[in-house]
């Protein structure tokens, strides 16, 4: 089981609201507060919890309250970035903020037409960016979160005041981050700003998919308070869960026939699809028209190789079309493990299903290596290997 959360954004997303929802869905205000202590900015704010009604619905407002110490940050991308590497977070933790935030760098500066690190952080407010945007990551990696779902997203509407002066709804650095993510989009007829910079960036960066809700068993409800006042709740959801892992996966199959190239081509190019990421690659002799013979090259890999894998057919083949299916395989578990065999050690492939060995199978160019360094069969190397494996397993 998968652990999983799905954010219903129906009056849009901001860093503060996603804070309030996992304080409602469970992490304790302290802990944030003592894990952000790392970030040694904790003189330039103060958290405060608060429940509240929004159309006569609970949820959690989390403010930021900044003090006068933080009046004259304005930071660059290099200064966020110091203050997250320098403290002593969780890697993980640290990795998904580092992106968020250059997520949002990347908008600022393509629509002010700047470069990522002359962008300031003022638009979001640099101290509420780095609380927000941090204490989610925070908060996600306490509730042990795996994956994240989220909503389509309300335009909202009208216009915002900003340090640019007044910006139409959606912001451009928000409508942006949109669009680099191809996030669906509707509006929900508010006329105000309902997805933040902040908001944007976190799902834009750590989101796996949106639209509705991931098959899952709920098990926790999160509910974050927006500050204003709408004809709707102004409350974003987030829903926690497992989800079952599938043994299940997507992958597409390329096919050509070729009858006019020079088989060390081929030979090539099987080799060169196994080394930029193909899962399989095969070929099959076939009768093609006017009786000429020729081979079916077939090639199994992630839909995100699709273009890279057709690319490389073009540019080395003689094909002229390709054919593409996108199928589903069912595939097991497996892991690599070491045995220290009586003939040295000998990596085995492991293959398992709902935790369970199914097969084992020694690695063929380490028995392959010891039969040749002592002159025996490999078949009694892989059959002793697998001997002892079972062995240590009873």
């Amino acid at each position: 089981m998968s652990k999983i959360a799905y954010l219903q954004c129906t009056t849009g997303i901001a860093g503060d609201m996603f804070l309030g929802a996992l304080v409602s869905a469970g992490v304790p205000l302290g802990y944030l507060e003592k894990s952000l202590e790392s970030l040694n900015i904790i003189q330039e704010y103060k958290l405060q919890e608060e429940t509240v009604t929004r159309n006569g619905l609970g949820a959690t407002k989390i403010h930021v309250h900044l003090t006068s110490h933080s009046h004259h940050h304005h930071r660059h991308l290099a200064d966020i970035e110091h203050i997250i590497n320098q403290s002593n977070l969780a890697p993980q933790i640290k990795a998904n903020s580092l992106a968020i935030f250059r997520q949002l760098a990347i908008a600022e500066a393509k629509v002010h037409n700047t470069t990522i690190d002359k962008v300031h952080f003022h638009e979001v407010g640099a101290v509420d960016a780095i609380v927000d945007i941090v204490g989610t990551c925070i908060g996600l990696d306490y509730l042990g979160i795996e994956k994240l779902y989220c909503s389509s997203l309300p335009t909202g509407g009208g216009t915002v005041k900003v340090a640019h002066g007044i910006l139409p709804v959606p912001v451009p650095a928000v409508l942006e981050l949109l669009r680099s993510r191809k996030i669906p989009i509707y509006s929900n007829g508010i006329e105000k700003e309902l997805v933040t910079p902040t908001g944007a960036a976190i799902v834009a960066t750590l989101t796996e998919s949106f639209g509705q809700p991931p098959k899952m068993s709920l098990e926790k409800i999160g509910n974050g308070a927006g500050s204003q006042d709408l004809s709707l709740p102004n409350i974003l959801r987030l829903w926690i869960g497992e989800m079952e892992l599938s043994n299940l996966e997507e992958v597409a199959v390329l096919e050509t026939q070729i009858d006019d190239c020079n088989p060390q081509i081929l030979a090539y190019v099987l080799e060169e699809l196994l080394n930029i990421g193909a899962k399989d690659v095969f070929t099959q002799p076939v009768m093609m028209k006017k009786s000429r013979l020729g081979v079916l090259l077939t090639v199994i890999c992630d839909l995100d190789k699709i273009n890279i894998c057709e690319n490389l057919i073009f540019r080395e083949t003689t094909t002229l079309g390709i054919r593409r299916q996108i199928q589903q395989r069912s595939i097991l578990e497996r892991e690599m493990t070491t045995i220290k065999s009586k003939y040295g050690d000998i990596r085995l492939k492991i293959a398992k299903k709902q935790g369970k060995v199914v097969n084992i199978h020694p690695e063929y160019k380490d028995c392959a290596t010891i039969a040749r360094q002592l002159d025996i069969p490999i078949n009694r190397i892989q059959w002793e290997v697998v001997r002892e494996f079972y062995e240590k397993q009873t």
